[in-house]
């Protein structure tokens, strides 16, 4: 019997998707995480728990930068079940010292809501910071977004909506995505240690997996990942890209050599990293977010 692809039981899905499990030192990473957001938020200028929607957990903290700066939105991970916006303040550091405003998305977690809510607040974030980046002292011409893990799957989610449709918003609200270790096919995740939290149907997995809700029109996206992932967690970004490049879409993948799924996260905020380099410029000029680049960094 099959679970999943080649997949025989749910043993063989967990070792490839519980990247804790993977990585001894997850637990110092995560804590250490958490003491550079603290550190961030008492360093840096910042508006803390600014709402975007009427629910308890939809705001962001948001780190301001130069007049008419870029925004950047920041989706954080945790398999749609852990974290908050402030374990993530530390993303926000190199950015806004480089003139790039960066919002820090919360929102509601599983199992309290389903992963529909979740793509439903991160719209909705997005929606609120095009019709609020003025009052912001950002430029609305230039929002990005980028995720780590769950939230690279709801940076794809973001890059396939119909904003015309659902928002009456420009198609092009949002200028490109970096989707980092991000989550494209959720199939597996019925089978898997996962599913007592997200609590999957089919319907639902099919709804809120960006591989198979691709369209004619994607937002230029970048699917970052590590190299000492799991062969899973590369193959959700592999298959995503591919599925884009066959429709002409705009998407690239990279791997980034050595970085594991959260040493990943640390090499997209570390200055002296390539990744880093393509976040900036993915900001600064998103039309040229995917123009001339390498498959690898």
């Amino acid at each position: 019997m099959r679970f999943y692809r080649d997949f025989t039981d749910r043993a063989q899905i967990d070792r490839e998707y519980d990247a804790a499990s993977a990585v001894p030192e997850s637990a110092a990473v995560i804590e250490r995480w958490r003491a550079e957001s603290a550190r961030v938020r008492s360093e840096l200028p910042a508006q803390l728990g600014v709402r975007f929607g009427p629910t308890r957990e939809e705001y962001l903290d948001f780190f301001p930068s130069s007049p008419g700066a870029p925004l950047h939105l920041f989706f954080h991970g945790g398999y749609w079940r852990r974290f908050s916006a402030a374990d993530f303040s530390f993303v926000a550091e190199s950015l806004v010292r480089a003139g790039i405003a960066v919002a820090v998305v919360n929102y509601a977690l599983c199992p309290e809501v389903g992963i529909d809510e979740i793509v439903r607040e991160a719209r909705a974030a997005v929606a609120w910071a095009f019709r609020e980046a003025r009052a912001l002292g950002c430029d609305p011409e230039r929002i990005t977004v980028s995720g780590h893990s769950a939230g690279g799957h709801l940076v794809a989610m973001l890059a396939i909506t119909d904003w015309p449709g659902r928002y009456g918003l420009p198609p092009d609200v949002l200028k490109a995505g970096l989707a980092l270790s991000g989550l494209f096919d959720l199939r597996p995740f019925p089978f898997s240690f996962l599913q007592p939290w997200l609590q999957l149907d089919c319907a639902q997995v099919v709804r809120n997996s960006p591989l198979f809700q691709l369209s004619d029109r994607l937002v230029p996206i970048v699917c970052a990942v590590g190299g000492a992932e799991s062969a899973e967690f590369k193959r959700q970004s592999q298959d995503f890209v591919a599925a884009c490049t066959m429709r002409g879409l705009p998407a690239e993948y990279v791997e980034v050599a050595g970085a594991h799924h959260f040493s990943v996260l640390d090499a997209l905020v570390d200055p002296q990293t390539a990744l880093h380099a393509r976040l900036l410029r993915l900001a600064r000029e998103p039309a040229k977010a995917l123009a001339g680049q390498s498959a690898a960094t």
